[in-house]
């Protein structure tokens, strides 16, 4: 990877508690995505993650922040309210593969089938999702990602440093091991 150019290319809020993580937090490299539910690249990348998780173990540490186009995808706010509606039960991680999953089908009904698959409590989740009571929660991601210079998704960030090159298997791979310090 080459050195950021400017401020633009570098992660302007640094990840914490607050974020939704896999992996050790103790690993030697943080992987950012600012993702959109309804985003098609999302959802072609995210296999790749899922891979590169299993690749790299304990080496690596996930964070996905939310970044909804909602002027191109509709639905990508309510699905990014949704993901924060479960995470504040526990099932973030969840969600987010299920909306990932599901791309097709991010109306009401399937998310609250969803929901109650997973264990949530329904009305609970219901009432969270219809209230906006995570639209800020996600307003928040939104302002981080315009703050690190993020205008479309998916975009990544290796150990605070805006990745630009390919987003398939191979090339993110070689990046996140560059930045572990593994040939």
């Amino acid at each position: 990877m080459t050195p950021p150019e400017n401020s633009r290319d570098q992660l302007a809020v640094a990840v914490t508690e607050r974020d939704h993580i896999q992996g050790s937090r103790g690993a030697r490299v943080t992987l950012v995505e600012y993702g959109d539910y309804q985003c098609p690249d999302c959802v072609q990348a995210f296999p790749i993650m899922i891979d590169i998780q299993e690749h790299l173990g304990d080496r690596l540490r996930l964070v996905f922040r939310n970044f909804p186009l909602s002027k191109v995808h509709p639905h990508a706010q309510r699905a990014a309210e949704a993901a924060e509606a479960a995470g504040a039960q526990g099932r973030f991680w969840e969600m987010h593969d299920y909306l990932l999953q599901h791309q097709a089908g991010l109306e009401d009904g399937a998310l609250l089938q969803f929901a109650g698959e997973t264990g949530l409590d329904v009305a609970r989740f219901r009432r969270d999702v219809d209230s906006h009571a995570f639209a800020a929660r996600v307003q928040e991601d939104v302002q981080s990602g315009t703050q690190s210079g993020v205008t479309g998704t998916p975009t990544f960030f290796i150990n605070g440093v805006r990745y630009k090159e390919a987003r398939d298997l191979e090339s993110l791979t070689a990046a996140i091991l560059k930045a572990a310090g593994e040939p």
